[in-house]
């Protein structure tokens, strides 16, 4: 468990508060409907932030400040200063910084803390101060376990993070994906977990069958998946990553897979393959009741709830082409949304409803895009040979995927903006695919 207090403002600065602004970014200020700013894709002349991350003082500063400088620098939204530059070299933490010196070295944010032990826990505390203005934006004090240490600079950059761009945090999160080793025709994979930054990595399956497109529960912590044991049928399984309790997810004689927790985490949908074609079924977990959701002769896979929970995207080709469609959650008639050129499939609707991310294939590659849920506004964010499995982060701003270069080796993890501007690898231990990202992990582990 983490506690965190407000941190009252050093009696030497100003009280004021505001929002920083991103350097030569255009931004948007959207309807009163809508609280977070939106960076405006019409605009090119988007320059990350310059922000000076001070070393953090005390036992294990040095662990936390790294942490926030290596998440706001991946991100993409920021630049941070090289300590070379620093005109001071250790900014007082209970004192107002010099501004007028920082503003000369071209620091438009400027970030300070500590760490300090008490009694077994560790207090520590960061002041984020808008060079600029001389003012402090945010101040928070954090008491936990120091083995919560990286943990807490996940924290501070959320904090950062959401002060300076009114968007919601996303570092303090896990991402569950499939582990790859071995050759490509005898390949062994695990389900492994990590911090998003690819830090504290542990398996959670042990390789002894295959697995698959991994897809986290948005209010727990719980993955479902599809697995497969040589010799029998590939079944969709739910497990509880605290307590490595797994369960079958319905009775089904046939294949079951591309399985997607409801956004209440009570249901999961899935496709059902029966002959030569599939459909989608919802399956109540704790009841197991099951309702069929579509019925036709076309392929249906791979569906995603809205995050309210009242339709379902899905791919299918009952048009003769992999396509996207929309319907309720009920079930019913669906609406075609993609129309582009080329085959869809995958698709993943954000966690703020705006988007739907999808896979498109076409001219010997694979494109990662974003549309409106009615189809609009289709944008390609990046383009490679094999591009698969896009997956948001909880924010709705990043999205992570994995790509193939080919050959003999394998997949390895990206993170791209929605904006299409910053794409990033995502460091694992071996090769890896099917990235899914966790909800903010809140209060505790």
């Amino acid at each position: 468990m983490i506690d965190r207090n407000p941190l009252p403002f050093p009696a030497a600065a100003p009280t004021r508060r505001g929002l920083l602004a991103l350097a030569g970014a255009s931004l948007l200020v959207p309807a009163a409907a809508r609280a977070e700013l939106v960076i405006d894709l019409r605009g090119g002349s988007f320059q990350p932030m310059p922000i000076a991350i001070a070393d953090f003082g005390g036992d294990g500063g040095v662990l936390v400040s790294g942490v926030i400088t290596n998440n706001l620098k991946r991100c993409g939204y920021f630049l941070p200063v090289d300590k070379g530059r620093f005109p001071e070299k250790n900014p007082p933490f209970d004192a107002a910084p010099q501004f007028q010196a920082w503003q000369a070295a071209g620091v438009q944010a400027l970030v300070t803390g500590r760490v300090a032990r008490e009694a077994g826990r560790i207090r520590a505390e960061f002041r984020l101060w808008d060079v600029a203005t001389g003012t402090q934006t945010d101040g928070q004090q954090y008491f936990t376990d120091p083995s919560n240490s990286r943990r807490v600079g996940h924290i501070i950059s959320d904090a950062i993070f959401s002060k300076i761009t009114g968007l919601g945090g996303f570092f303090d999160t896990r991402v569950v994906f499939v582990d790859e080793s071995g050759t490509k025709e005898n390949r062994r994979k695990r389900l492994a977990i990590m911090d998003q930054d690819g830090a504290n990595v542990r398996y959670l399956t042990n390789g002894d069958v295959s697995v698959v497109t991994p897809r986290y529960s948005p209010v727990s912590q719980d993955v479902t998946f599809m697995s497969q044991r040589h010799g029998e049928q590939p079944r969709v399984q739910v497990l509880n990553i605290e307590t490595g309790q797994r369960q079958i997810v319905g009775n089904f004689p046939d294949m079951t897979s591309s399985p997607r927790f409801a956004p209440n985490g009570q249901r999961v949908v899935l496709s059902l393959q029966q002959g030569g074609n599939a459909n989608l079924y919802a399956i109540d977990i704790a009841s197991r009741s099951t309702t069929r959701l579509t019925s036709t002769a076309a392929i249906d896979t791979s569906p995603s709830y809205s995050p309210d929970g009242s339709k379902i995207v899905f791919e299918s080709d009952r048009g003769g082409q992999q396509q996207l469609y929309v319907m309720s959650a009920g079930g019913g008639e669906a609406q075609r949304i993609s129309f582009g050129q080329g085959r869809y499939s995958q698709p993943s609707w954000s966690p703020r409803g705006d988007l739907i991310a999808f896979t498109r294939q076409g001219s010997g590659g694979f494109a990662i895009g974003v549309m409106r849920p009615d189809g609009s506004g289709e944008r390609i964010l990046t383009e490679g040979f094999h591009n698969e499995a896009p997956n948001w982060a909880p924010n709705g701003q990043y999205i992570m995927f994995f790509r193939d270069p080919g050959g003999e080796t394998g997949g390895k993890l990206y993170m791209v903006d929605i904006t299409g501007r910053v794409e990033v690898p995502v460091p694992t231990p071996a090769y890896a695919s099917d990235p899914t990202w966790s909800p903010l992990l809140g209060g505790g582990r």
